[in-house]
């Protein structure tokens, strides 16, 4: 049996029967005309006024798969008034041949204003990480990518360990007073057969039996077809309005920025690799980063940029005279580079050619995609319960799965943490005053949340954690069905999807790219 963690609650607490501030001023003021017409005994306008009132508070309060009345009517205006004026359609600079730079990102929606740089050296090879500055909510991050062994196999112990190796790290950011968000984004794609093929290409003899050549392709065929591929990557986030003060000291502009950002990333690679058991954490480049961009909207890519990064590694012309045995060349010949093939992803072609947000799904190049946010059950998640909203159903199919640890400075947790114990203590004397019975839900929501403010108290972090899922498919597949299948794979694991509608474009931006985007955050 897994880890079970099941000590969160809701972010805010209603304390009159549950309504939030906002929602109980509604109610109270539009009962205003109600009084007023009492007053001057016109039942009639009372009866008008009531029934005008009721179906004012049924749209306020009543939520509507997640959102209210009020909060679908605005979204569904704004949705419409960017498809009617052409906003929300995206067209790249390159399909239409209007690049100025190939070095400036030409990425669409929520993307549109982030800016990709190469930091100072680093470390004793001097890799240049790319530095992520997104100018529309004014924050800075470094990705990495990551390897992780799993947890399929890990006993109880180890399993308890890694999840303590999670809070600590959110604990660790909070300390730093600096990281405003920890993404870790996860993507189960297809296998190609790209590297297999350029295995075969090296190590298979021109004069070798043909059992063994047609039983070799017989399992690229079969295996091709039922493997897929993991990928992990963690992105920290951190707002320039912290970051600023602290690159002043160590010199200003970018450098100085870049310099607060890599001492923040040997903290959390050391915690990764600690803690969390990561066998693997790798700082992307901005070559490599474009990579893992344009991989993200159309992962059929990735094959014919793998084949050309294996032409630009070339051989020797002395081991290639040498075709004996082509195993032992393949482990002697020494690489060198092939200048005349381009194997890099430039930043004006890493995003798609072409994006149309739907209300449903979004469409961009040959794929569309839709995502669904995963809500927490009462009873507790178990640690790797998510696994099979991970897991493709069909060929070709590729799943992406991002968790968002936005990390509340201590100032806000505790205040948070005392009017959402204030809040309760409230509705409890409310309910204990109108003699109405307080139900087993509303018991143990105020329980965990008194039991919050003596957490903070020793000194752990707050955090306000989400996740969205996404499934890719070409769009010769009717991507209705595999948004069925998945929210089906997410009930089976134990959660409750809610299908991201008219926010699709930003949904497959935070759970497919890493780029740090964030549900949350907001434009400046």
């Amino acid at each position: 049996m897994g880890v079970i963690y099941s000590d969160y609650s809701r972010a805010r607490i209603g304390w009159f029967f549950g309504l939030s501030g906002w929602q109980l001023t509604t109610v109270a003021l539009t009962f205003l005309p109600i009084a007023w017409a009492m007053q001057q005994a016109a039942w009639t306008s009372v009866a008008l006024f009531t029934l005008l009132w009721a179906f004012v508070v049924l749209v306020t309060v009543t939520p509507v798969r997640g959102r209210s009345a009020v909060g679908w009517v605005l979204a569904s205006l704004s949705f419409a008034a960017g498809g009617l004026t052409g906003w929300t359609r995206f067209r790249s600079k390159a399909s239409t041949g209007e690049v100025d730079s190939l070095e400036e990102p030409d990425l669409p929606g929520v993307l549109q204003g982030v800016r990709i740089h190469d930091g100072p050296p680093r470390g004793a090879t001097c890799t240049r990480t790319a530095i992520i500055q997104d100018h529309r909510c004014r924050t800075w991050a470094l990705t990495a990518s990551v390897i992780h062994p799993g947890i399929g196999l890990a006993e109880l112990d180890q399993r308890e360990q890694l999840g303590a190796g999670l809070g600590e790290l959110l604990d660790l950011a909070a300390r730093t007073e600096l990281i405003d968000a920890v993404v870790f984004l996860v993507r189960t794609v297809p296998e190609d057969g790209a590297e297999r093929d350029q295995w075969i290409t090296r190590h298979r003899r021109p004069t070798g039996p043909q059992v063994a050549r047609l039983v070799n392709d017989e399992l690229q065929a079969n295996l091709t077809r039922a493997s897929v591929r993991t990928e992990a990557f963690v992105t920290i986030v951190v707002p320039e309005g912290r970051l600023a003060r602290e690159a002043k000291e160590s010199g200003g502009g970018l450098d100085g920025r870049a310099r607060v950002l890599y001492s923040l990333a040997d903290e959390v690679e050391a915690q990764l690799r600690g803690g969390m058991g990561m066998t693997s954490v790798a700082w992307l480049t901005s070559p490599e980063l474009a990579l893992a961009c344009r991989t993200g909207f159309a992962p059929g890519d990735r094959a014919g940029i793998v084949d050309a990064l294996a032409g630009r590694a070339t051989t020797d012309s002395a081991d290639i005279r040498d075709t004996t045995d082509a195993a032992s060349d393949a482990s002697q010949r020494s690489p060198e580079i092939n200048a005349g093939i381009n194997a890099d992803v430039p930043w004006a072609m890493a995003g798609p050619s072409g994006a149309d947000p739907a209300v449903r799904h979004y469409s961009h190049d040959a794929w569309n995609s839709i995502s669904s946010t995963v809500k927490l059950p009462v009873r507790g998640a178990a640690m790797g319960a998510l696994a099979p909203a991970l897991t493709p159903t069909a060929p070709g199919e590729r799943r992406s799965f991002m968790v968002c640890y936005p990390i509340l400075s201590a100032s806000v947790a505790n205040r948070q943490s005392a009017t959402s114990e204030w809040a309760a203590d409230i509705g409890d004397e409310l309910r204990h005053r109108a003699k109405v019975k307080k139900r087993a839900k509303a018991n143990q929501e105020s329980e965990t949340v008194r039991r919050l403010d003596a957490k903070l108290a020793r000194g752990n972090s707050l955090t306000r954690p989400y996740a969205v899922v996404t499934v890719t498919v070409p769009k010769t597949a009717r991507v209705s069905a595999f948004g069925r299948d998945l929210d089906a794979s997410v009930r089976r694991a134990g959660f409750a999807p809610l299908r991201l509608d008219l926010a699709q474009d930003v949904a497959f931006a935070a759970s497919s790219v890493p780029l740090g985007v964030s549900l949350t955050r907001q434009a400046d």
